[in-house]
């Protein structure tokens, strides 16, 4: 009796036992299947066992539906359920075939960048790292692969070990079913592997391709930067050059813009012949081109050629004050500044402003082609800072007219004698270039006989840049000079009334000389 009890004591204590230690297993593989909760691949490897659990129940309830009345209530929840599954199966549409179909799928390697000019520099450094990134998705996803693989081998050891344990069809059943898991994941690793390999090549090698690409573009970036910075510092040298040793702003100012316009141009220059792969190309079409662009574009080609002239020949030079006439207008001022395709004059107060237009402080634009077509006077051309200027004053035919021009004359001469020597300097200098006869820049005046008096004309020199203040100044004098004579007279329209009936013949022409000369 004893061996009896013994036996079962020790059947009992073996149960106990094996019941703990599969306890524990399960524990274990609880543990594993939290592990591999999130994993990509095996929602992947569920969704797949979803979608032929579904196809399953979907088939059984097509068959029971055939069997079934159509009238009974059972019928109208069977086809509901039917419309049901083949919704979910729908959803799932992805997984009739394989498992793992997307998430072995590589993408396409994009088609390679080209990086042929700076601002590409940018798309470059993006399709580097979007390449990267994609090799660096698959090989995640990869990586996960490995880890569900290790895991679900783990889980696969702790089940056969409770088969082992207790022989029970529901273990056998998780032990088939784990194996029949573990070996869908190996097929899918191999073929991972494998196509990663295949896809891994293809991107190292677009990756290098483009890296190549960038790292000769960003050199020859840099080495067209500093050829471009060489030709700045240059043009910087010469102006300091220029500034240095010319001493007339004006000249500098000419200089200036000249080293700024080749600087521009050599530019220009640099980066067509740096970005366009077929230079003889671009020279061809400009070739056909040109001759349409220079009949549909002949005043900015004749401006650009008015440059150059007024560049090179020296004609005109930023500070000249000039008179220019368009369509019998006259605009007078100074130059503020030349361009490639207009001049820009400031209109200041002269005499033309004051009889003609009674405008100026007007910015006034004129095209270089100007020069070619239109009357364009410079008052300050070669260093002349005077001009000849006049006055006019009528004296009546009694009035001692050669007494009056002594006067005048004196009067200008004393106003004028600064502006005289400067011309006088002014003009030794301007023959070295021309062929002038007279010099002759002392103040001059004549008389001429006019209908009404005796015309008296003053010219004397003039600043070039300020005519109306002396002009003024010595109109003023020369009135009060002469007023001050009783035997001159100043000569204006008068009107002179006879009363009376009886006048002889000479009263009656200076009545009719009088109106004529008022009117």
């Amino acid at each position: 009796m004893s061996k009896i009890i013994k036996i079962l004591l020790f059947l009992a204590l073996s149960l106990m036992a094996e019941e703990s230690q599969i306890s524990i297993l399960n524990e274990n593989i609880n543990r594993l299947d939290a592990t591999l909760k999130g994993n990509i691949w095996l929602i992947k490897y569920a969704n797949y066992n979803t979608y032929q659990n579904l196809l399953l129940e979907l088939e059984q309830a097509q068959n029971q539906l055939k069997n079934m009345d159509k009238s009974t209530q059972n019928y109208e929840e069977t086809s509901s359920r039917v419309a049901s599954l083949k919704e979910q199966i729908e959803l799932l549409k992805e997984y009739e075939r394989s498992p793992f179909q997307n998430m072995l799928a590589v993408p396409d390697v994009e088609e390679e960048y080209k990086i042929t000019n700076p601002i590409a520099i940018i798309g470059g450094f993006s399709y580097i790292k979007r390449l990267k990134g994609q090799k660096a998705e698959y090989y995640s996803r990869l990586a996960q692969l490995e880890v569900a693989i290790d895991i679900l081998s783990k889980k696969q050891n702790l089940l056969q070990e409770i088969y082992d344990l207790n022989k029970t069809t529901p273990n056998y059943a998780n032990l088939v079913e784990i194996n029949r898991t573990l070996s869908e994941f190996n097929i899918a690793k191999e073929i991972a592997t494998t196509t990663f390999g295949v896809y891994q090549t293809r991107l190292d090698e677009t990756i290098s391709r483009a890296t190549d690409s960038l790292t000769s573009q960003i050199k020859e970036t840099l080495t067209i930067f500093l050829t471009i910075l060489i030709v700045i510092l240059i043009g910087f040298l010469l102006k300091f050059t220029a500034k240095k040793y010319l001493s007339d702003n004006q000249r500098f100012y000419t200089i200036n813009k000249f080293i700024n316009v080749i600087n521009f141009t050599i530019i220009i220059f640099i980066l067509l012949f740096a970005y366009i792969e077929n230079v003889s190309y671009i020279v061809t079409i400009l070739g056909f081109a040109s001759a349409g662009l220079a009949i549909a574009m002949k005043d900015m080609f004749m401006s650009l050629l008015g440059w150059s002239v007024i560049i090179f020949g020296g004609t005109f030079h930023v500070g000249d004050r000039i008179r220019v006439r368009y369509q019998n207008s006259d605009y007078v001022g100074d130059i503020i500044d030349i361009s490639l395709l207009r001049m820009t004059i400031y209109e200041d107060i002269t005499l033309t402003t004051y009889k003609i237009n009674r405008r100026s402080g007007r910015i006034i634009f004129i095209p270089n082609n100007y020069i070619f077509t239109e009357l364009i006077a410079n008052y300050t051309h070669s260093g002349m800072k005077t001009v000849w200027d006049g006055i006019d004053i009528m004296l009546s035919y009694d009035s001692n007219h050669k007494k009056a021009m002594h006067i005048i004359k004196n009067i200008a001469r004393k106003y004028s004698k600064g502006y005289t020597d400067i011309a006088k300097q002014q003009m030794n200098k301007l023959r070295d270039q021309y062929n002038i006869k007279n010099t002759n820049v002392e103040p001059r005046i004549f008389s001429f006989f006019e209908p009404y008096g005796i015309n008296i004309s003053v010219w004397y020199m003039n600043n070039s840049y300020g005519t109306l203040a002396l002009r003024s100044t010595i109109s003023a004098e020369i009135i009060e000079a002469l007023n001050a004579e009783n035997d001159i007279k100043i000569a204006y329209p008068t009107q002179t009334l006879f009363m009376g009936r009886h006048f002889g013949k000479i009263e009656n022409r200076q009545l009719e000389f009088n109106k004529e000369n008022l009117d």
